[in-house]
């Protein structure tokens, strides 16, 4: 056998023509909606069989079996599975606007929408919805085309009433493209081609002012923002954002309605994740209350009344499908037959003109019908008319047709029509429900004529068409249009605990922390040869700042310390401290306070709480400590300074007050000069005080107590000498800051 007679072609380019086949296949025969009818082949195929099972809104419920079947057998020789949940989707109120399948039987859940029963178990037939995709269907308004074996006959576009493809919308994934056409509400968009009809110069901000934004089947708050919202429109691309409905009810938080397929079980899932991350303190309990009266009830039980709900359902807003972004492509089939992205404005036009052809068909196939009927009427007429010559000739012509059609001036059709007539229609009652029907179809004829031969007229009686639809099918927008701020997410010290709690360093920098505040650092158990250092008092939601010797600041979140019960954890397992350094100080506070600093060589400054804070594990230079000078203990200062004092003792006993004013606040450095005095260390205590408080100095065994009014003699500027204390006090071993 020989190969001469068979096709030769490169294999590129029939790999490329065979590619493109099956291309333009999925793309106009599988994923994407036309704009006429808003439906892909398998959803027209479905709809279509139903109807020719008599599946109307009025009939018995059937199996959905008894459909797959005849859609796979006679139009869409696929999948029975592809093909029976593209009817379920059809059939579920919170995947479809508008469904087209009224259905019996377990169709799925909003929670879980893939939970529907076998095509065996369950029934179904049309929506009252669906006759406006089909009762033009028979009145020649209908594009049909052979089936798939060419043995039948099918509709190529279903003849809607009304531009479905917005209001039910559609996805689809084809080759090098894809369709998301968010769905719409059916009075807005009618509304919108009403005004389209009658102003057919109308630009985009005057549709949107009957569109302003998609209507999804499940209610919820679509917060994406007009100018968003006009700029998806415009281009045909963008995206929506729908967020949950809640209220609060008691100091619970209740859920009612979820964005459009966002499952209430696997949104707890994430809430739950969260709160096992302890990523949630805040919420002490959460429950899952939905039943048949309440579809979606998700409760969020906040751990204290302290807790905003507010600010708590932005983060989970942020976190969750709670707040749901929705892509938007209106990518569809235009009546050329090809696929394109079309801006608002271009696609209800271009529904438009398809519609006022559509019409047109409509209207013409009834005009011939109604001449047809017409002629053979006029016919009967005359036969009427003269009913005994009728007879005569019938009885005794050998060709009683041709007689007639000389006789009466007949055409062939009317004399057939005579022919077949029955006797008993011959009567004389007949003749006068003959002129009747003859008077209406002429009446009928004129108005047909009317508007076929005027725009206007065919525009105004679609629009009458579209407001009668409107009216029966209407219903009031489920996806409410609100202006909302962007969510934001909690940070981590926002969603931690906020407990107070006292963080301890013992002397070889050993750190842990207590809860509460009342908590005596000196009375714990401390390793053998350590020692209670210093302490300092916050919240379990705040960092502890550690100072070292040689000035250097730390950070360290105060809720990874651990716990006060053990002997606690060496601070240099987490910090690298320099040679030779040693921690010397913690502080904690808000970032809103101060922090004042001094060395025993004798200079000062305050920083802000927030200065302190380091990223790195080797902290941060925060202040010059001159060579054998220590750091003298760190005093938290409110963020307000004013009306505040120092008070500094010297090496050489003697006391100066002067207003804090005087020190600058500054982000690091040495800081400026505290008091005059000489020595290597001149500076020995360094407290910050106001008005109110009592300064209590300690020599030994002796105490002395000054209140404000003792201090006038102290009281001088910065960088002065200290005024001498009493005889006895000058060995000073403490200073404290009494209420």
């Amino acid at each position: 056998m020989g190969f001469e007679d068979l096709e030769r072609q490169a294999i590129g380019t029939f790999t490329e023509r065979a590619y493109l086949d099956y291309s333009m296949y999925v793309i106009l025969d599988r994923a994407l909606p036309h704009i006429g009818d808003g439906m892909k082949p398998v959803q027209r195929r479905i709809v279509y069989a139903m109807s020719e099972l008599g599946l109307s809104a009025s009939s018995k419920h059937k199996k959905s079996a008894r459909t797959v079947g005849d859609v796979l057998g006679k139009y869409h020789p696929h999948s029975d599975v592809a093909c029976y949940e593209a009817m379920v989707l059809m059939a579920q109120s919170f995947s479809y606007r508008y469904p087209l399948v009224d259905g019996q039987g377990n169709w799925g859940s909003p929670d879980d929408p893939k939970s529907f029963a076998a095509m065996r178990y369950t029934e179904s037939r049309l929506t009252p919805y669906a006759k406006l995709l089909l009762s033009e269907l028979t009145q020649g308004a209908g594009q049909w085309m052979d089936n798939f074996d060419g043995s039948l006959q099918e509709p190529k576009i279903l003849p809607a009433r009304v531009p479905n493809v917005l209001l039910n919308g559609g996805s689809g994934i084809a080759v090098g493209m894809a369709t998301d056409i968010p769905p719409h509400n059916l009075r807005e968009v009618i509304s919108a081609a009403v005004h389209l009809l009658e102003h057919p110069e109308a630009d985009l901000d005057t549709l949107m002012q009957y569109i302003p934004a998609p209507d999804f089947p499940t209610r919820a708050d679509l917060i994406t923002p007009l100018h968003q919202r006009r700029e998806m429109y415009r281009t045909g691309h963008g995206s929506v954002k729908l967020r949950a409905l809640w209220k609060k009810e008691d100091r619970h938080i209740v859920i009612t309605d979820l964005p459009y397929q966002v499952s209430g079980s696997k949104l707890i899932e994430q809430i739950a994740a969260q709160m096992q991350a302890k990523k949630l303190p805040m919420i002490e309990d959460l429950r899952d209350e939905s039943d048949h009266a309440n579809p979606t009830r998700l409760v969020i039980i906040p751990r204290s009344n302290r807790v905003d709900p507010d600010t708590l359902m932005q983060h989970l807003f942020a976190t969750t499908d709670l707040e749901r972004s929705y892509r938007v492509n209106f990518n569809v089939i235009g009546v050329e037959g090809r696929p394109r992205v079309m801006p608002l404005l271009d696609l209800l036009n271009e529904w438009l003109q398809w519609r006022i052809d559509t019409v047109r068909q409509r209207l013409q196939w009834r005009l011939e019908k109604v001449e047809r009927r017409l002629h053979l009427l006029e016919g009967l007429l005359l036969a009427l008319l003269d009913i005994d010559e009728v007879i005569r000739i019938v009885r005794s012509a050998d060709e009683p047709k041709s007689e007639l059609m000389a006789h009466f001036g007949l055409s062939d059709v009317q004399a057939e029509y005579i022919l077949d007539t029955r006797l008993r229609q011959l009567a004389r009652l007949e003749e006068l429900q003959v002129r009747a029907e003859i008077d209406t179809l002429s009446a009928e004829r004129a108005t047909l004529q009317a508007q076929l031969g005027s725009d206007a007229g065919l525009r105004a009686l679609i629009k009458s068409e579209l407001l009668a639809d409107a009216e029966q099918f209407g219903d009031p927008r489920r996806s409410v249009l609100v202006e909302r701020a962007e969510a934001k997410a909690m940070s981590e010290h926002d969603l931690l605990p906020s407990e107070p709690i006292t963080v301890i360093l013992s002397r070889r920098g050993w750190v842990r922390a207590g809860k509460g505040h009342e908590l005596d650092p000196a009375a714990l158990s401390y390793k053998a040869g350590d020692q209670y250092l210093a302490s300092a008092k916050g919240r379990s939601n705040q960092s502890a700042y550690f100072l070292d010797s040689r000035g250097r600041a730390y950070t360290v979140a105060a809720h990874t310390l651990p716990s006060a019960r053990s002997l606690g954890e060496p601070l240099t397992g987490t910090l690298n401290t320099a040679d030779g350094a040693s921690f010397e100080a913690v502080v904690m506070g808000s970032d809103e306070q101060h922090v004042l600093l001094g060395t025993q060589a004798g200079h000062g400054l305050v920083v802000p709480m927030a200065a302190l804070a380091s990223r790195n594990k080797a902290g941060k230079a925060l202040l010059s400590v001159p060579d054998k000078a220590q750091l003298l203990p760190p005093v938290v200062l409110p963020a307000q300074l004013d009306a505040w004092y120092i008070a500094a003792i010297s090496a050489e006993g003697g006391l100066l007050v002067f207003a804090l004013s005087e020190l600058p606040v500054l982000s690091k450095g040495r800081g400026l000069k505290i008091l005059n005095a000489s020595g290597e260390a001149p500076l020995r205590f360094m407290v910050a005080f106001q008005e109110r408080h009592s300064l209590r100095i300690t020599a030994g065994k002796r105490h002395l107590s000054l209140k404000w009014r003792d201090l006038d003699a102290y009281v001088s500027q910065r960088a002065k000498r200290a005024v001498k204390l009493p005889r006895g006090l000058q060995q000073v071993s403490a200073l404290e800051v009494l209420d």
